[in-house]
């Protein structure tokens, strides 16, 4: 309980330091990702304190490119 309090309040002081800078230069882009990565941050903290099982971004690569190095092995034997 509390480490998700701590990153919580971390999350709070970043978002309390930086948001109000990009609002008065009304850089509004910047604001929605900052705060979108802000939050997946928080989000896979989250999840890291809580234990729970992600899948690595590797696996989404193999998925994708698995087909065509297999076309390739196929090719070149």
């Amino acid at each position: 309980m509390w480490k998700i309090s701590g990153i919580f309040a971390v999350t709070a002081v970043i978002a309390m330091l930086e948001v109000p800078s990009l609002w008065k230069q009304k850089l509004v882009k910047e604001l929605w990702v900052f705060a979108i990565l802000l939050l997946v941050g928080a989000g896979l903290s989250f999840a890291l304190i809580m234990h729970v099982t992600l899948p690595s971004p590797l696996d989404f690569l193999t998925w994708i490119y698995k087909p065509i190095s297999d076309v390739f092995k196929k090719f070149l034997s």
